[in-house]
């Protein structure tokens, strides 16, 4: 028992942060929430993310990661190109704005930092692939995610009244993403050279940076929340489906190219997980009056948590 809390104490976290928040009836978290957005919390911790995200990554990995072209480029083509497609046909379904929203943010998001590298890992497949999917992802989200989202919102007319910033969105992805991480590369090879922290101590502590960025979000979203209890259901069984929209297209392709075990794990967990803390600090910066999106972006992380865990065990036994 106590091995699988530690296991899934992430996910554990997540439950406990957001019933705290929402049943703190004095509302004191809701108000040091709100504080810390204000001091720019969430921006630090972003951007101490992705310093830290840095100093795990293994180059000689990465460079081994580097030769299964065909497998990195169908990543790439859920990640980049087919979650959108998906997230703007169900656009359609009769959703409220703020769920559209939100349901743009994440499927522009490139893949998640940590949990799909770990379930890869765990599933049997290739880590220094999912690393290599992990970065270039990331990198190309920076320069994709403000063309993108912006024609996400202009197919639904909905653009002329959000008013994307696309400069404004390159640029603080450059500065919380790019320059942070290429900072803890820099670190890890250069200064911290002869110093091992171990990878399990930082990807610790990176999400507990992730718990407490989830933590403002929701403080700061609390009546939101509050006002959407059976809209939140239908959230989490959107998320749910759009999350499974991806592994089925994931899962095609892998028939399709005929991608062997110990390469396909890569490509269904990569491709189909998407990165909390980037849509966070998105949905915080440009779309804090949709206080719903906050709702769909942690809700499909908790879904694709619950999802793929269990997907990886079972593959485990495979």
């Amino acid at each position: 028992m106590l091995e699988k809390i530690k296991k899934q104490w992430f996910l554990i976290g997540l439950v406990i942060v957001f019933v705290s928040v929402i049943l703190d009836s004095s509302r004191s978290l809701e108000t040091a929430g709100r504080i810390l957005k204000d001091l720019n919390g969430p921006q630090v911790m972003i951007f101490l993310i992705f310093v830290i995200s840095g100093l795990m990554l293994d180059v000689e990995q990465i460079r081994s990661g580097v030769r299964d072209a065909r497998a990195t480029g169908i990543a790439l083509l859920i990640i980049m190109i087919l979650a959108p497609m998906a997230a703007w046909l169900l656009s359609y379904l009769p959703l409220q704005p703020g769920i559209i929203i939100g349901l743009f943010i994440v499927s522009v998001m490139p893949t998640t930092l940590s949990s799909g590298v770990v379930m890869t890992q765990a599933a049997g497949g290739n880590m220094a692939h999912a690393l290599f999917v992990t970065i270039v992802s990331n990198i190309m989200a920076i320069f994709s995610i403000p063309i993108v989202l912006s024609l996400l919102l202009s197919a639904l007319e909905m653009e002329k009244t959000l008013l994307v910033d696309k400069s404004g969105i390159l640029l603080k992805l450059v500065v919380l993403v790019l320059l942070p991480l290429l900072c803890g590369l820099f670190l890890k090879t250069k200064v911290f050279s002869g110093f091992d922290p171990g990878r399990y101590r930082l990807q610790w502590i990176n999400q507990a940076l992730i718990l407490s960025i989830v933590f403002v979000s929701v403080a700061t979203a609390r009546q939101a929340f509050l006002t959407s209890r059976i809209t939140f259901v239908s959230i989490a069984v959107m998320t749910g489906l759009f999350h499974f929209i991806l592994l089925g297209a994931a899962w095609m392709l892998i028939k399709i190219f005929h991608i062997e075990k110990g390469r396909f794990e890569s490509i269904l967990f990569m491709g189909a997980q998407k990165t909390l803390p980037l849509s966070v600090i998105i949905q915080v910066s440009y779309f804090s009056d949709f206080g719903l999106a906050l709702v769909v972006c942690v809700s499909h992380h908790i879904v694709h948590l619950i999802i793929d865990g269990y997907l990886s065990t079972q593959l485990a036994k495979s």
